[in-house]
């Protein structure tokens, strides 16, 4: 994601499945096709129905395949998520296990049915084929579970804490915030962050952190608990953690509305973009997702500012930022969107004392 770009992978399996007889072919698909990802945190999904005797992929490719992408493709994949294994999945990671490092092998996560992604991913906007949903339907009704068949299988559950942060509305935050509209997520992570160390560390919100720590983290920020970053050393934690806070919201900070009207941004002549984008932002922007984007790019620009040795351009954050501050309602992200998305947030952060003065 990160769009957390989870539906790259059934384009990717899409090309192996067709081409896998070309191995160098097949590799440089690959390889063309994650690069336009991996340097901003990233999410796999592997749909594994569908595989049979004259698809499978030898074992020999798979295994060279694994050896010949490096480091770059492997240290921004935040979870290799395994959807509806079957044992023959489970037979091939437990041969490969031995040999892969220790630290990829904690980004891989078996998901039996389609409901459990949702707490991970926008699962909206992943494009699963149609006969991978019927097949989950049917294990499901195997499982003989009332809650798996509800219609609201997929949909946001109710908040269990009155101090929910993650995947509520902006409006539930600040009201059970004593009507402050920038979340203590926001805030304390905001705060860690403020600082020479972490904006002066290179590569800072562009490198991932271990999931089992974030989702801790996100526990004790759901339930109202204290949340000392020191305790996990690792500046990267509070950054995963800021935009994770925003990729699960309930509505994009930029508002679903305003969607149609950023899609045609880009194609505004230089003249009219900056009238346009102060528009956006202080008229049609709802107050309190005024004050969360404000507050946010405050930060933002000071890390620009240390561009220099963060390596954190305008452009790079936008990359990073953009897909987790706007995504349609209900329609599958493209790379075509979401170069619109990064356009947007980029013009953003370079006018910031501009667009954002009343």
């Amino acid at each position: 994601m990160s769009l957390e770009r989870e539906n790259v992978f059934d384009v990717i399996l899409k090309a192996v499945v067709e081409t896998w007889g070309s191995q160098s072919i097949c590799e440089k698909y690959l390889m063309h096709t994650l690069d336009q990802f991996v340097e901003a945190d990233y999410t796999l999904v592997y749909f594994h129905y569908g595989l049979n005797s004259r698809n499978k992929l030898p074992l020999s490719w798979l295994w060279e395949a694994y050896r010949a992408f490096g480091r770059k493709y492997k240290k921004n994949l935040k979870a290799l998520y395994l959807v509806h294994p079957t044992n023959f999945i489970r037979f091939v990671w437990r041969l490969f296990k031995p040999v892969i490092s220790a630290k990829f092998g904690k980004k891989v996560m078996y998901v039996n049915y389609l409901h459990e992604l949702k707490q991970h991913l926008h699962f909206d906007q992943l494009a699963i084929p149609k006969p991978v949903l019927e097949h989950d339907k049917k294990l499901v009704a195997i499982a003989k579970n009332p809650k798996l068949t509800s219609s609201s299988s997929f949909h946001t559950n109710l908040p269990s804490f009155e101090t929910q942060q993650f995947r509520v509305p902006i409006s539930y935050i600040k009201e059970h915030n004593k009507g402050d509209p920038i979340p203590r997520v926001m805030r304390e992570c905001i705060a860690y962050l403020d600082n020479d160390n972490a904006l002066e560390t290179e590569g800072i919100f562009r490198r991932s952190a271990n999931t089992k720590i974030v989702q801790e983290v996100q526990s004790l920020f759901d339930e109202g608990k204290p949340v000392c970053f020191d305790d996990y050393g690792d500046i990267h934690v509070p950054a995963v953690i800021l935009k994770t806070f925003l990729r699960e919201l309930d509505e994009p900070i930029l508002t679903f509305e305003l969607y149609d009207e950023i899609m045609t941004f880009q194609e505004l002549t230089s003249i009219e973009k900056l009238p346009v984008a102060k528009s956006l932002i202080l008229h049609r922007l709802p107050e309190d997702n005024y004050e969360v984007l404000h507050y946010l790019f405050e930060f933002l620009v000071k890390v620009v500012d240390r561009s220099d040795l963060n390596k954190m351009t305008a452009s790079n954050l936008a990359i990073v930022f953009g897909p987790n501050l706007l995504w349609a309602r209900n329609k599958q992200a493209s790379l075509f969107s979401i170069t619109k998305i990064n356009h947007f947030t980029e013009f953003l952060l370079k006018y910031h004392d501009l667009i954002f003065a009343k």
